[in-house]
């Protein structure tokens, strides 16, 4: 059961309430990237945890606890304590949980961890994870997506009978499960879903929708079902969740929890922690373009009638193609931009990265130069040698952002997979990267962003 709710008082009501409708978007429609590419950044990184299988996030809890928790993707979260030391046993383990994973390369797993704003207090956080497919969910599906609240208890430790499903999503294919929880400035709970899996478009699972020059595909969909979409629900209220009153699709024609739509793989986003709070997401694409789009209320961010900023053809995915709707006819919403895009390696003109890797926006105080600017990866420009990039970007008030890479002490790469980010509660940014394209052996990372020169090591062991 679902309910609406109104907006209450307060700081955080009046940050949620406050928002009427869809900002102007930071890229005028009609722009066509790649974005400009300029000058490298050095930097340093610091090994804060090893000895790890697929780790894909670093989170610290609200409040004056010390700890890191380090999520690793095969269905563990563990505890770097007070001291930096990493904790052996799991604080979490859901890896009788968790569907079976591939250990050559998997895009599902534990994917992402929140803590509740008033964690310190009430002990919650929230889990996104794949599940085996559920009782009723439709024939030949592969899992099912979950979300679930744990608590934990006074003695720092974590039951497994504390779980608590608060949405579940039957999802058709293995990939493009997107993967995030974040809790915004307005204490509501973002959730991003992939579109449903395979290349195209194709195959079990893709809905009809407005777009017909690509048959099929969640994304252009917003009444049949939350795939490819950003969403928002209170967890505070209802059951197991309120759909806030002023997410843009109640009282209209589509599902209440969507926030946002028109997205392939978001598989990483984050609030910037400082500034106006801007929601980033980097949405995986397809053959040509990779993208981070700033999420805004009732944004429609393209796919797939459009891949980053250029039009998709289904038919041709390396091809360019002429012309596509600027709109969604069904909503009237425009087809949004990415503020960030870069070329994939499939892209014929040339590319940076197999698929982007969204970040965060530093506000630490460490390295300066990054101040302000968003931290984000490619995952790797090869299946056999471990190939990720580092990059950042300065939010622009118009046009597409500029791409700077970020290199050890100016000049090294940084020498693994890039997997995931984190980001602690003084604004330092973490790298999750392993040598393993997929969740296997034991060469998980999580490196702390440091100025240039504090270490002179790669990444890599």
């Amino acid at each position: 059961m679902r309910f609406r709710i109104v907006c209450g008082v307060g700081l955080l009501a009046a940050v949620a309430c406050s928002d009427n409708g869809p900002t102007s978007p930071d890229v005028p429609s009609d722009v066509r990237g790649p974005s400009p590419v300029g000058a490298v950044i050095p930097i340093g990184v610091q090994v804060v945890a090893q000895g790890l299988v697929s780790p894909v996030q670093l989170a610290q809890p609200p409040g004056n606890d010390p700890r890191r928790f380090v999520v690793d993707q095969v269905g563990t979260i563990r505890v770097i304590g007070g001291d930096g030391t990493l904790q052996a046993a799991p604080w979490l383990d859901l890896r009788a949980r968790i569907t079976p994973l591939a250990a050559g390369y998997d895009e599902r797993g534990l994917l992402s961890m929140a803590f509740h704003p008033r964690f310190a207090s009430n002990g919650r956080f929230y889990v996104f994870y794949n599940a085996p497919p559920r009782a009723g969910a439709p024939a030949g599906y592969n899992n099912t997506v979950v979300v679930s609240e744990f608590r934990e208890g006074a003695s720092g430790t974590v039951s497994l009978g504390t779980e608590r499903v608060i949405l579940q999503v039957d999802h058709p294919q293995s990939n493009h499960n997107g993967g995030t929880v974040a809790f915004g400035p307005d204490g509501y709970l973002y959730v991003s879903i992939g579109d449903g899996g395979a290349g195209n478009d194709v195959g079990a699972g893709h809905v009809d929708d407005w777009y017909t020059a690509n048959a099929g595909g969640n994304g252009q969909d917003v009444t049949q079902n939350l795939l490819g979409n950003v969403l928002r629900i209170d967890v505070d209220h209802g059951d197991p969740y309120a759909v806030p009153r002023d997410n843009p699709f109640v009282d209209r024609s589509g599902l209440d929890e969507i926030w946002a739509y028109g997205f392939r793989n978001p598989y990483r986003m984050a609030f910037d922690p400082g500034g106006s709070h801007i929601l980033l997401v980097g949405d995986a694409g397809q053959a040509m373009w990779e993208e981070v789009s700033r999420v805004v209320k009732g944004g429609d961010f393209g796919w797939n009638v459009r891949e980053g900023t250029h039009c998709f053809s289904a038919a041709n995915p390396t091809q360019n193609v002429a012309a596509c709707p600027d709109s969604d006819p069904t909503t009237g919403e425009i087809l949004r931009s990415p503020v960030i895009e870069f070329g994939n390696l499939n892209n014929p003109a040339g590319g940076l990265s197999l698929t982007v890797v969204g970040g965060n926006v530093y506000r630490g105080p460490s390295v300066q130069a990054l101040q302000g600017m968003y931290v984000f990866g490619g995952f790797g420009s090869s299946f056999t040698l471990p190939s990720g990039r580092l990059w950042a970007a300065r939010p622009q008030s118009s046009g597409l952002w500029t791409m700077q890479e970020l290199l050890i002490n100016g000049s090294l790469p940084l020498g693994s997979y890039v997997k995931g980010f984190g980001q602690d509660r003084a604004g330092e940014v973490y790298v999750a990267v392993s040598q393993a394209v997929g969740p296997s052996g034991t060469s998980g990372r999580v490196l702390k962003i440091v100025p240039a020169n504090a270490t002179a090591v790669r990444s890599d062991p």
